[in-house]
């Protein structure tokens, strides 16, 4: 197990370096820079700044600078917008908003999402089986960016029951609206994958074997059953509690939360090139960090994966 960890952590290095690189070069081939506006600087006013901020110097010798920094320091360099503050500090305020509310998400998401979905494969072609499956049909086809704006014109403005944004310190009211839009689309995809799983595991053969014992069917369920149906669901968790951080890039700029996606959207409009590298990285971080946890989930899972 130790073998599989430093294996990953390995080739993390050099992806995350291929993902700065990649980053790096699409942000500075758009046209523009953090620096033009409407009305143009003087040239030698726009010649003071890009040397402050060294983007004067060839691309190769910025991205070479840039990654030095990070490996070293962990320094994903200043803001060329948000005057006086650095990269570390913009994510210091906005990763802990963005990963409260994604935390919830993914507790909702798995919470309902995976129970659903073992009763109904438990209770096949029953009304609970079909509530789940429209469930799942309905849900998939309403993605984070179209519920979150139907949730805001009904709770919001219909029902003045929630508030329609805002952060207020992360009180549960600011909180339910944005974990409902972002939480939705993957609790659906999370019933029907475990009500799919289930069914493949309860029509195999070992499965008859031990109901043709005489097992109690309880018995069968947790103990023959559910982890075997579980491995697709783990694998699909990882990336989905990433896309949860990601996908609430987008919650961020409709409901005003103060997140990351705030940040990331405005620096994107702005070309503030070394915010949005650094919310790219620790995007594609926690990508790696993620699919790491899977792979050891499966060796607890199923024992037989380990070797």
């Amino acid at each position: 197990m130790l073998n599989l960890i430093v294996r990953r952590v390995a080739i993390a290095i050099p992806t995350l370096l291929i993902i700065l690189v990649i980053s790096f070069l699409l942000m500075h081939a758009a046209p523009g820079g953090p620096f033009t506006s409407e009305k143009p600087l003087p040239p030698q006013v726009l010649a003071n700044i890009e040397a402050k901020y060294g983007l004067d110097q060839p691309i190769y010798k910025q991205m070479f600078n840039y990654t030095v920094g990070i490996m070293t320091e962990f320094d994903f360099g200043p803001s060329f917008k948000y005057k006086d503050r650095t990269v570390n500090e913009i994510i210091a305020q906005g990763f802990p908003v963005t990963m409260t509310y994604g935390i919830w998400s993914f507790i909702v998401a798995v919470s309902f999402g995976i129970p659903l979905g073992l009763i109904a494969a438990l209770r096949q072609n029953t009304k609970t089986d079909y509530f789940a499956v429209s469930f799942s049909i309905t849900a998939s086809v309403l993605p984070n960016f179209v519920m979150a704006p139907l949730l805001i014109l009904v709770f919001t403005l219909w029902l003045r029951l929630l508030p329609g944004g805002g952060w207020n310190d992360g009180s549960w009211q600011n909180l339910v609206l944005p974990v409902i839009a972002l939480s939705t689309s993957y609790t659906a995809e999370l019933t029907r994958l475990t009500r799919a799983s289930l069914l493949e595991v309860l029509r195999s053969n070992y499965i008859r074997t031990a109901r043709a014992k005489g097992l109690p069917e309880r018995t069968v369920i947790l103990r023959h059953a559910l982890k075997p149906a579980m491995l697709p669901m783990i694998t699909y968790l990882g990336p989905m509690f990433v896309g949860l951080i990601t996908g609430s890039f987008i919650i961020d700029s409709i409901f005003s939360t103060g997140g990351m996606g705030y940040f990331f959207v405005n620096s994107a409009l702005n070309r503030d090139y070394s915010v949005m590298l650094g919310i790219t990285l620790l995007a594609g971080g926690l990508v790696v960090l993620f699919n790491l946890i899977v792979d050891l989930a499966y060796g607890w899972l199923d024992p037989q994966i380990r070797y």
